[in-house]
């Protein structure tokens, strides 16, 4: 039976890991699962799956969880001190990580050494803490494979390809609600209208982030890192349908394309099953969409916020940490009213063009701790900075 681990086990990625295993469930024991405030869904799944080993953060969620299951034979834990308690020197077979925000980078780093096998669902950990990761893999010979549609099908098109026969990749995007939207009515785009995204069901968070076409900056940040490419390497075509998610195109002429449902379950079941030759349920070809791509390069009026991409080096550094920092507030301000939904991209390429921010080019993250301290730093910086 597959040990396993799910960080984030109450989230749309952790659910749909479930609903998998649901269907396979005698071949897998969970080891762990992780929430932050919903303590009802993770006590829910915990019963269902005969989890003996609970994480939830929230204080509260956490005191409340203890009450309810005070008579059962459940671990429950407060943080992620506990790993090493849980697991001592075992390894298990696989992690999903699948913590959102900046709170995701410290338990990726400390359960590698626990796992064979770690799937990353979380951007901030890879965007800002790839070097910490990469080197925690290699130390504790932990296989990685990412989770978004995107960055596993590059993975599974070069087939860890040594020979870097690689000329060009280009990830899709879908070009988001307003794609097609009048450009004078930008400054009137309300939260509600940015967070209906055509095709895909999101949180509110990363459903901005598409609105304004940051998602697929990370997306470029995270391909750059993973896959040791450079920047003049990648590139980034609207296709409106979300069918094509990446195309690799080889230096010796071959060209390979990656498509799937519109569905995150896809990623997920091959990440799990990445050394099985198992079945899943899929919708037939579409040659509707397979006859009208729709691919188009990106219009920077439209999206301003791609401009960002150039002001990028090809080292780990911190400045991707301020970038994503940033973001992260200004998007918050937007679902708050606070902000206009131009100001996002205005503000964020204003901060990250003072050289107080410019400077993190040139420093490589050393902990974890280093890159949580410039992240506070940058969120004050922008609740001082005037619209």
């Amino acid at each position: 039976m597959k040990k396993i681990v799910i960080f984030g086990s109450t989230g749309s990625i952790g659910t749909s890991l479930l609903d998998i295993i649901k269907k396979d469930k005698k071949n897998f024991i969970i080891e762990l699962i992780t929430a932050n405030k919903n303590y009802k869904k993770l006590i829910k799944q915990a019963k269902f799956f005969n989890v003996k080993n609970l994480i939830i953060l929230d204080q509260n969620s956490f005191l409340k969880t203890q009450k309810i299951l005070k008579h059962q034979n459940i671990n429950i834990y407060n943080n992620f001190n506990s790993l090493e308690k849980i697991f001592k020197n075992k390894k298990i077979d696989y992690v999903m990580s699948a913590i959102t925000g900046f709170q995701g980078l410290k338990p990726t780093l400390e359960i590698i050494r626990f796992t064979n096998v770690i799937a990353i669902a979380n951007k901030e950990s890879i965007i800002c803490g790839w070097n910490l990761i990469k080197k925690s893999l290699d130390e504790y010979n932990t296989k990685f494979i990412p989770v978004d549609s995107e960055h596993f099908s590059i993975w599974s098109l070069i087939n860890n390809d040594s020979s870097r026969n690689f000329e060009k990749i280009y990830l899709t995007a879908s070009g988001g609600p307003f794609r097609k939207y009048p450009l004078n009515k930008f400054k009137n785009i309300t939260p509600k209208k940015a967070l209906k995204h055509p095709n895909w069901k999101m949180g509110n968070k990363i459903s901005i982030d598409s609105a304004t076409m940051m998602n697929k900056v990370f997306e470029i940040i995270e391909a750059k890192k993973i896959f040791n490419f450079k920047y003049s390497q990648l590139e980034i075509l609207i296709h409106p349908h979300s069918y094509l998610h990446a195309i690799v195109k080889f230096s010796n002429g071959l060209i390979k394309l990656l498509m799937h449902d519109t569905n995150m379950t896809i990623p997920i079941f091959n990440s799990l099953y990445h050394e099985e030759n198992c079945k899943i349920k899929s919708l037939p070809l579409d040659m509707k969409i397979l006859n009208n791509l729709e691919l188009k390069r990106i219009d920077k009026n439209r999206f301003p916020v791609i401009k960002l991409i150039n002001k990028l080096t090809n080292q780990d550094s911190l400045y991707e940490t301020v970038i994503v920092a940033a973001n992260d507030n200004l998007v918050n301000k937007f679902l708050k009213n606070e902000i206009q939904f131009t100001d996002i991209s205005k503000i964020l390429l204003k901060i990250t063009s003072l050289n107080e921010f410019k400077k993190f080019k040139m420093i490589k993250p050393k902990n974890v701790e280093e890159i949580e301290k410039l992240a506070d730093y940058v969120s004050l910086k922008i609740n001082s900075l005037s619209v």
